[in-house]
């Protein structure tokens, strides 16, 4: 059966990416983005496959509206994918209290708008599958990108406890991290004014901010397919070798050190780690 697909950030990379071979495969989509010159033109093309909806995700009225028209349009939604969002480059140091906020904005409450607007839609209907497109970022921090990357985690935070909540109702969540890829994430990313200590830091990172050749973001498309078409999805799915390896020795690095430190760790349990009381954690008391 035919996919619908909800689809933020559509007018270029992933997600215009994703539109276009999810079409050609005979599914619909409805395409959400800023740049609505560039969704009609797409929606031109293609003609009833395709509902074009002009879309600021940092206003969450709007945000509401536009899954609600795409649901009323194609009478379900089966694939909801939160890919917009904003980059931003700065030392954590570097940043300014209004440059956090803007990252904030759209990669958490905008995504999370989306969210809210579409799960009692999905839970009515009786299932959905939602993907929250992340980051190599979402999975170890880079130098430099700190803000970016904290949306990025706590993006990651949030599906995981998503996915345990709607489970019963039959919504499945992925959470996507992709490597780099040639989105014009790193020419479009906002950048703070450097401090002068973080030069070394910025002279060293600036040559990895503009690659020469990185991947065309269609070579995710064969994934995605897997992903959304699978009965038995993953909570997390890296994309590409870069972010493989960035998650296998995150991963390692981890439980490098939680071993290093076990005896410390265990430690802070008090009487409970020596006396051979479970913790109230492990005993299933929660938290």
């Amino acid at each position: 059966m035919s996919k619908v697909w909800f689809i933020t950030g559509a007018s270029r990379g992933f997600g215009r990416s994703w539109a276009e071979a999810a079409v050609a495969r005979g599914d619909r989509v409805a395409v959400a983005a800023r740049n609505g010159a560039a969704l009609q033109a797409f929606a031109d093309e293609c003609g009833d496959a395709v509902l074009p909806l002009p879309l600021d995700i940092t206003d969450r009225a709007a945000v509401f509206a536009a899954v609600e028209r795409a649901h009323a349009h194609f009478g379900r939604l089966d694939v909801v994918v939160n890919n917009a969002g904003v980059g931003h480059i700065g030392c954590v140091e570097e940043v300014t209290e209004h440059e956090a906020r803007a990252v904030i904005e759209a990669n958490i409450l905008g995504t999370l708008a989306v969210i809210q607007a579409a799960l009692p839609l999905l839970r009515a209907q009786g299932g959905g599958h939602l993907i929250q497109v992340s980051s190599s970022g979402g999975i170890e921090a880079y130098p430099g990108m700190g803000l970016y990357c904290a949306t990025k985690w706590a993006l990651e935070g949030m599906s995981e406890a998503l996915a345990a909540e709607v489970a019963p109702f039959g919504i499945k969540v992925t959470v996507l991290e992709p490597g780099g890829y040639a989105t014009g994430w790193f020419s479009a990313a906002p950048r703070s004014v450097p401090h002068p200590a973080y030069g070394p830091l910025h002279d060293a990172l600036d040559p990895t901010l503009t690659p020469d050749a990185l991947p065309s973001p269609e070579v995710t498309v064969p994934a995605l397919f897997a992903l959304v078409d699978s009965v038995d999805p993953p909570l997390r799915l890296p994309l590409g070798s870069f972010a493989l390896r960035a998650a296998t020795e995150a991963g390692e690095r981890r439980l490098d050190g939680l071993s290093a430190w076990e005896a410390v760790i265990r430690g802070a349990d008090g009487l409970s780690a020596t006396d051979g009381t479970p913790h109230p954690q492990e005993a299933g008391q929660g938290i």
